[in-house]
């Protein structure tokens, strides 16, 4: 008696050719790509070579990419407008070897990163997009943001070596701090930097853009929740926002203060996190870690309010608005000149 395959047998066969024909396609598509952005810099190595051969100048350059982009698009359709072929000329430039070009990233994500011509900042982008798998939208949302030079004030002891670290290797995350950006940036909410905001609201605000909140904290976080209740001697309090980073496997507990940072809003996140680790994590996690996010902090009360404590707390500033990247610049400058 021949039996018949049960509608669970039938359920998990068909799961298992899905996936087949998933990660089929991600080849094939990761092979396309491949081959476009190869042949873009083979048009670029090209142009170069054929400049250089003609001794060329800059006004003249112009020229032979207008009169090649005429032909190519007559001949081959669109994609050779001459910014394309500018582009591709870039391309060449900027990666004279093809294999230090990115596969993981598309053409649109090239023509973004090509436009930023500090290398050490260029290579951080290409490196956190590729690593993180941003979106072209994403990638152009964190660099007008300033990640880059963000994530080197945010820490205090700003150095060219963290520079070329975040050139070589992206923004890793091995400790707590690396997690932390200053500031944080909510241009997102659309909300004006005038009006006057309550906690409450914020928290709501940050709710309903969870995706792009999740995106401005930075790799490895899962949302657990809002205002989650902690229980001690039958008086409740309530945690603003709770997180989950899966690369440190720790708890991400967030406070927002719409107001300076206070020796008071440390201490109750202080509380929080012992908790936490007494009564949530699990044995494998790691010491959770509290960020309280204000409006300002002066540095000498907030080296005084989170100092000697031994849980890890951090305290940021958060804005309503992208900041000027001239001011962020001006500050990085000014800290690498005083070594």
């Amino acid at each position: 008696m021949e039996l018949q395959p049960s509608a669970l047998d039938m359920s998990s066969l068909i799961q298992d050719i899905r996936t087949i024909l998933q990660q089929s396609r991600q080849n094939v598509a990761i092979q396309v790509n491949v081959q476009l952005l190869n042949t873009y810099w083979n048009i670029g190595r090209v142009i170069i070579e054929f400049e250089q051969k003609q001794h060329i100048r800059a006004e003249y350059g112009a020229e032979t990419l207008k009169l090649l982009s005429k032909v190519l698009t007559q001949e081959h359709g669109k994609g050779f407008s001459k910014s394309n072929l500018y582009k591709m000329r870039q391309l060449y430039i900027t990666h004279k070897i093809f294999q230090t070009v990115s596969g993981k990233l598309s053409w649109s994500h090239q023509c973004e990163l090509l436009d930023i011509t500090d290398d050490a900042k260029r290579n951080f982008y290409e490196k956190e997009a590729a690593n993180a798998n941003w979106s072209v939208r994403e990638l152009k949302r964190q660099i007008a943001s300033s990640l880059f030079e963000r994530l080197l004030l945010s820490k205090g002891d700003d150095n060219k070596r963290r520079v070329a670290e975040l050139a070589a290797r992206g923004n890793e995350i091995a400790k707590p701090s690396d997690i932390i950006r200053d500031p944080y940036v909510f241009e997102f909410l659309g909300i004006p930097d005038e009006k006057p905001i309550v906690e409450s609201d914020l928290e709501k605000s940050l709710v309903m853009q969870i995706e792009k909140f999740l995106l401005e904290l930075g790799r490895g976080f899962m949302f657990v929740g809002t205002q989650q209740r902690i229980t001690l001697n039958n008086t409740h309090y309530y945690v603003d926002m709770v997180f989950y980073n899966k690369i440190l496997r720790a708890y991400v507990l967030i406070e927002l203060k719409t107001e300076k940072l206070t020796p008071e809003s440390v201490g109750q996140l202080n509380m929080y996190l012992n908790y936490y680790a007494a009564e949530v994590n699990e044995p494998d996690d790691n010491p959770p870690i509290g960020i309280i996010l204000c409006t300002g902090k002066d540095s000498v009360s907030a080296e005084y309010a989170l100092g000697g404590l031994s849980n890890q707390i951090f305290a940021s500033r958060y804005v309503l608005y992208i900041p000027e990247r001239e001011q962020l610049v001006a500050q990085i400058e000014a800290v690498l000149n005083q070594r």
